[in-house]
């Protein structure tokens, strides 16, 4: 193993109270694990099943189903092994009880030489056995996938004599790894703490995003309105529509009288499957706080029309009703001549954003008629991890019940909980679908809180997280590190410990990866007819709060903290430290041109004659000689690019906590961070509204000052091979230039740059161009910000 991005610099860091402590090793380190039991290495190419985590070999048993038992028991089954003992579900009343369980432990862990497996009766004065039999847990079946499963077969009971009683059992054993597809489902022996809903919240489960549109709802006019105050001259109408928790408004009508209009465009962000209605209600404000409903109409979305183009879609008129509740709680419905205009539509042409774009793992339209092939596969092995912090105690023990949760796309992967380890190993694999290399895939490591006893009203507690950014890894190589895992707190940045992870990216044809790289980063309605960013905001959390609620009812369910935590919810607020991190990227990024500056005033300063007088003369040869200026320049970004590939990043990139200023962040800077939105701290009413204006405009300027540090960041990243595949691509281009330039005459190029330039709009695209498209998709260093 070898450590890297070493700073030499990281000696001693000084803490708050200003005393020199060592300072955490927070890099990234190389591994070379033995991948597929050692057929695999760090650099092959070739993909089987299951070869990028470390195999472990399991005992399984599967326990099917028994007859002929005596007198119509409430049976079950308890499987034992040394000190671990598990049970089936127990049956009433039956003789033929069927199970269909399976049973499994790690071939490491296995303690005793023989396997008991007991049918029991549950009775109320105690578990009597039926019968029982004694199994070699040393000298059992082989299985490898993908042979079909071991079939069963029929064994007759004992008792503990060793004599034969009434009835037999049907079961199977076989030896197998963590590739059979019986793993997913077995009840772990060793997980003897866990019991009823407990087993089922410890599995590996794969779950799927909810599929998600923007609802548009244009309110065009109303008519007929029906005035509780006849004599009201002016009435200040508005529009109030609500999806759910979500409730937006219109603007109060400029023409007011009984038929006003808006033509104001409402969004929303719903989720299929349509649960939630669509509730406008016309209001009248007749005070300050005080608003009169003069109607309102229930919409279901099942039927509202879906477009994939900006067609206008098709308006209609809505009648309306008005819902009074009477004095014995009945609710009474009267139906109004008044009616609303309406344009509803479910727009499919947008990738609904739940996801920051810096890190956003899907970039595909929402209508599936829009989407385009893959072009590759992206496999990760999620193999161990060490070190890792007690996360809660127990008699004054401290644990961990550590699981990982991995996001790409719309597939949201968790693996089994590791009881009560600081170095749990889970080696499962998974598999993704890429349609877009420019992205971002998530890991993150949470302990599991619901378990052992724990307080059930709990958050399961973020252990770290890991972006790794597709287009920094070569296509084909398999990347194995251990990842610092790495949380911020007020209390300052921890490392936590670390996760080692084996990923790879393969793709058929890298024509078409090449080809992505001039193609718009999103939908083209999104540049066509775009959405403010405002809205895209308020958007994103409508999206994070569905996605976040519909997974918290799968079983077992991904909580609303570890959703939260993946998808970077409240990752925009103000932030000094973070303030000071874009800062300083931009810095650097000025750094090139301070240096060029400098440059020259070296030379105009003649410190060296000689390497002055050779400016000289080059200068004089581009006075002579314009043409070579443009060919020359190309040529010397092509040889630095060819001089920086031996130089290249070898390694994905990390969490970098220098680059992120939390080693040097105070405390109460870190604290006004956490602070929520408006702020929580005690303090005079008109010094809160003076402190949450400033951190909503310093939130503004941050977000401009990390898009002005991305961009820049990209421009250097043309030559600096993190992107190989658009190194080579720029490196091509840089090349084929300095030819073309260099045989075509210079006023030529400039007359057909110039008429270019100045062409009329109706030979303008306006979608963005193929070298706009290709500079947003390189990457930048927003993948190592904490």
């Amino acid at each position: 193993m070898a450590n890297q991005n070493k700073n030499p610099n990281q000696s001693q860091n000084p803490s708050s109270n200003g005393v020199m402590m060592p300072e955490t090793d927070f890099n990234l380190t190389e591994t070379r694990p033995s991948l597929g039991g050692g057929r695999v290495s760090g650099n092959d190419r070739v993909g089987t099943a299951f070869d990028l985590v470390e195999q472990m070999e399991y005992l399984y048993l599967r326990v099917v189903k028994a007859k002929e038992l005596p007198n119509c028991p409430d049976p079950f089954v308890e499987v034992s092994l040394g000190g671990f003992t598990s049970l089936t579900k127990h049956l009433e009343s039956t003789s033929t009880p069927e199970w269909n369980q399976v049973f499994s432990i790690l071939r490491d862990r296995i303690q005793a030489p023989r396997i008991e497996v007991l049918v029991k009766d549950k009775s109320k004065n105690g578990d009597n056995l039926i019968g029982m039999i004694l199994l070699d847990a040393l000298d059992v079946p082989r299985r490898v996938p993908p042979d079909s499963p071991l079939a069963p077969e029929w064994y007759r009971l004992e008792d503990r004599k060793g004599q034969r009683v009434t009835g037999e059992l049907m079961f199977a054993i076989w030896a197998g790894t963590q590739a059979d597809e019986a793993f997913p489902e077995a009840c772990h022996l060793d997980n003897t703490a866990i019991n009823g809903d407990g087993v089922t919240s410890i599995r590996s489960k794969v779950y799927l995003s909810p599929r998600l549109w923007y609802l548009r709802v244009n309110v065009i006019e109303a008519h007929d309105l029906q005035l509780s105050d006849k004599n009201r001259q002016q009435p200040e109408i508005l529009v109030s529509v609500a999806n759910g928790s979500m409730n937006l408004r219109t603007k109060i009508s400029q023409s007011k009288n009984v038929n006003p209009w808006w033509n104001e465009d409402l969004m929303f962000t719903v989720a299929e499957p349509f649960e939630d209605q669509l509730v406008l209600c016309v209001e009248d404000k007749i005070g300050p706080n005080k608003k009169e409903e003069l109607g309102r109409c229930v919409i279901s979305l099942h039927g509202v029309e879906k477009r994939f183009d900006f067609k206008p879609p098709v308006n209609r008129w809505y009648n309306l009703e008005k819902h009074k509740v009477s004095e014995n709680g009945q609710k009474n419905v009267t139906k109004l001549n008044s009616r609303v205009h309406l344009r509803i539509c479910l727009d499919g042409g947008y990738h609904v954003l739940d996801e920051l774009t810096h890190y956003s793992s899907d970039l595909r339209a929402t209508a599936r008629q829009l989407w385009k092939p893959a072009v590759g596969v992206l496999e990760l092995g999620i193999l161990n991890a060490k070190n890792l912090t007690p996360m809660k105690t127990k008699d004054g023990t401290g644990f961990t019940d550590a699981y990982c949760v991995a996001k790409y796309g719309q597939k949201w992967i968790r693996t089994r909980t590791i009881l009560s380890s600081f170095n749990p190993k889970w080696n499962e694999q998974y598999t993704w679908e890429v349609y877009d290399p420019c992205t971002v895939i998530t890991v993150g490591v949470f302990d599991n809180c619901h378990l052992q006893g724990v307080n059930g009203t709990a958050k399961d507690s973020r252990i770290g997280k890991v972006r790794i950014r597709l287009s920094t890894l070569e296509t084909g190589r398999v990347y194995t590190h251990f990842y610092p895992l790495v949380v911020l707190s007020p209390s300052g940045v921890k490392k936590m410990g670390e996760i080692q992870l084996a990923v790879r990216f393969s793709c058929a044809s890298l024509f078409n990866i090449l080809q992505m790289y001039t193609q718009p980063l999103l939908p083209s309605l999104h540049y066509l007819h775009p959405i403010s960013c405002h809205q895209i905001e308020v958007l994103r959390f409508q999206a994070t709060q569905i996605v976040s609620m519909r997974l918290s009812r799968a079983e077992p369910p991904l909580r609303k903290e570890v959703v939260e935590f993946m998808l970077d919810v409240g990752s925009n607020a103000w932030s000094v430290r973070r303030s000071k991190a874009n800062h300083y990227r931009i810095a650097q990024i000025l750094t090139g041109i301070i240096k060029v500056v400098k440059w020259f005033d070296h030379i105009c300063s003649w410190n060296k004659p000689f390497i002055t007088l050779l400016v000289h003369i080059l200068f004089l040869a581009f006075v002579c000689f314009p043409w070579m200026i443009m060919s020359t320049v190309f040529l010397y970004l092509f040889l630095i690019g060819t001089w920086n590939y031996r130089f290249r990043p070898r390694h994905p990139p990390h969490m970098d906590v220098r680059l992120s200023q939390a080693d040097t962040a105070l405390n109460d800077e870190l604290d006004e961070e956490f602070d929520s939105f408006p702020t929580s701290q005690k303090q005079i009413e008109v010094v809160k509204v003076r402190y949450d204006r400033l951190r909503a405009i310093g939130s503004r300027v941050q977000t401009v000052f990390g898009d002005m540090a991305t961009q820049g960041e990209r421009v250097y990243n043309l030559l600096s091979w993190r992107d190989p595949r658009a190194t080579a691509l720029f490196l091509i281009f840089c090349l084929v230039a300095s030819v073309v330039l260099y045989v075509t005459p210079p006023k030529a190029v400039a007359t057909v740059m110039g008429f270019y330039m100045m062409r009329h709009p109706r030979f303008r695209d306006r979608l963005p161009s193929s070298p706009l498209n290709f500079l947003r998709r390189l990457p930048a260093r927003t993948d190592s910000l904490l």
